[in-house]
């Protein structure tokens, strides 16, 4: 990994972080462009069509039958199966604690509050091509069945007609009873515009390469999506206490992902800076995707040498990372000058593997600096919220001047005539009656 020791040199290197998800993707655009048009023309032919060049050249149907799903679950290994059951628990146990509920409150004459609802359904896309991922199935199937999500259907690829058993597991798990065999845009523009097989959803989560990214993009508006992630990304924060194994293992942990991840240490010892140089030799030499990870570290890896750990602190929040483990010697101390990351883990035994299975928070994140206004995908990306109003004669008439003045000022005539022709009865020459209504609403949870 290149050392970077002043400021000129990290400005260089940040910029160069930015620009990642920056680059021309019109051929990739231009393709999605088609592929969508085509879904919304065509529906389950096109989908069919799609899936049968880029999965299965034998497929016949979408939708996975439950025998399917059980056959394919009973294949899984007892021992993940019992990890992922683990793993489930704590995701419901933390996201259980984002629930929200409707509220109200009266103010003289007037209720004013909000009624939560969910979301009615939701579309999950789970990637299944180079990998298969149940944790995906986990993370974005829990916080939506917690918000009340009735309908759930998820897609995912099945290359050469075979899903993976362990995310159908994670599904049976779940009880996800909708489950169809395709991925890629084509599953995007299905559960977006809705086919004869596929009914529309209201919104779109999940991960998926740069053609799932761009078709979540391109139906934004049409339903609603959960963010555009970019590739992952890890920060480390380390003093001179910081475990050189540790750390190397840890910033080794994303660039194995694919070559765009990004891997960055910022520390204020050199010397520790060294060892980890030297560590990460070493580990990465036994890896088993070390050319991914190898040329991840060459584009995007970096240790950054700062005078302090305030300066440290300082260009972390700039980065604004998906992931930010902080390694000194009191964590707790450096917590409170954070100002952007996705997700903050504390200490030396708090790896961020542990996040994207089994501590409980989501590890569906904010990358590529939006962590600077995005949040992790939760229960509240689930939910939608109503504003409530309701007013008697008096209460109307202690706010209706100020309301008619408003209105007048921003020369919208008719607004302020739905005020005047209740407080004085008439609106130009017509003489109306004025029947006063008293409105009793009540909230449940």
């Amino acid at each position: 990994m290149r050392i970077i020791t002043n400021n000129k040199e990290s400005e260089v290197f940040l910029k160069k972080l930015r620009s990642r998800d920056s680059g021309n993707n019109y051929p990739v655009e231009q393709t999605v462009k088609k592929i969508l048009e085509d879904i919304k023309k065509n529906g389950d032919k096109a989908v069919l069509k799609y899936t049968r060049r880029f999965d299965y050249k034998d497929a016949a149907t979408l939708k996975l039958r439950s025998s399917e799903i059980n056959r394919l679950s009973n294949r899984a290994d007892k021992k993940v199966l019992k990890a992922l059951e683990l793993s489930a628990t704590r995701i419901r146990k933390f996201h259980e604690k984002q629930r929200e509920y409707s509220w109200s409150f009266t103010e003289g004459e007037t209720i004013l509050g909000q009624i939560i609802r969910p979301l009615k359904r939701v579309g999950v896309y789970v990637p299944g091509g180079k990998a298969a991922y149940p944790s995906t199935v986990l993370m974005n199937v829990i916080p939506a069945q917690v918000a009340g999500v009735k309908d759930i259907a998820i897609c995912v690829p099945s290359p050469e007609g075979q899903a993976n058993p362990y995310v159908m597991a994670a599904v049976k798990m779940l009880d996800v009873k909708e489950v169809y065999s395709i991925g890629g845009a084509q599953a995007v523009g299905a559960m977006a515009y809705g086919t004869k097989s596929i009914k529309k959803v209201d919104k779109i989560v999940g991960p998926g390469n740069i053609f799932v990214a761009t078709a979540k993009k391109m139906v934004f508006g049409s339903v609603d999506i959960d963010m555009i992630a970019g590739p992952s990304e890890i920060l480390i924060i380390a003093d001179k206490s910081a475990n050189p194994s540790f750390v190397a293992a840890d910033l080794l942990s994303q660039a194995e992902h694919d070559e765009m991840a990004s891997s960055v240490l910022i520390t204020d010892s050199p010397d520790l800076a060294k060892k980890i140089s030297d560590e990460i030799k070493i580990q990465l030499s036994k890896l088993k995707r070390k050319k991914i990870a190898q040329k991840s570290l060459d584009n995007f890896g970096a240790v950054i040498i700062t005078k302090n750990l305030a300066d440290a602190v300082s260009f972390s929040n700039r980065i604004a990372p998906e992931h930010l483990e902080i390694m000194t010697e009191k964590p707790m101390d450096i917590l409170p000058l954070i100002e952007n990351a996705g997700a903050i883990f504390l200490g030396p035994w708090t790896p961020e593997a542990i996040g994207d299975y089994s501590a409980g928070p989501n590890h569906t994140l904010p990358t590529g600096g939006t962590a600077r206004f995005f949040s992790p995908l939760g229960v509240y990306d689930f939910l939608k919220r109503s504003s409530l109003i309701g007013f008697t004669k008096k209460g109307f008439m202690r706010i209706s001047k100020i309301v008619e003045t408003i209105a007048d000022s921003e020369g919208l005539e008719a607004h302020g005539n739905t005020i005047r022709i209740r407080r004085k009865g008439h609106i130009i020459n017509k003489q109306t009656k004025i029947t006063e209504g008293i409105y009793i609403y009540e909230i449940k949870k």
